[in-house]
């Protein structure tokens, strides 16, 4: 079945960076886009960066773009978000998501804390 486990989350302060970790199984993941959403309290879930199959295309969202950076390694069917120059406003609970094609259904996993506060 398919499993997503999100890692990598902390309690940082503005200014730091933090590296999230999602690791897939379960699906042919070279096939498809991952996406990289999150979640603030009181807010809907937003997405944030994805980055298709091929590597060769990445789109994020204006309130992350030159500070967040999605990547993937097919072979260890990992997706991974550098975060840099970490804001008070990026603290949420971070998830990743299969993107195009999928037609699968939505699948979530039990997602990753990011708190930033001075």
């Amino acid at each position: 079945q398919v499993q997503l486990v999100e890692s990598g989350g902390d309690s940082v302060q503005p200014g730091d960076s933090l590296r999230l970790t999602c690791v897939t199984s379960g699906f042919v993941f070279s096939n498809y886009a991952m996406s990289w959403y999150r979640q603030a309290p009181g807010k809907e879930r937003e997405r944030v960066a994805t980055l298709d199959s091929t590597k060769s295309r990445a789109n994020y969202a204006d309130s992350v773009k030159g500070r967040f950076t999605i990547s993937r390694d097919n072979a260890k069917k990992t997706v991974y978000l550098q975060m840099n120059n970490l804001r008070v406003e990026d603290t949420a609970v971070y998830y990743c998501k299969i993107s195009s094609p999928w037609s699968g259904g939505d699948y979530w996993g039990q997602g990753t804390q990011v708190s930033v506060s001075s």
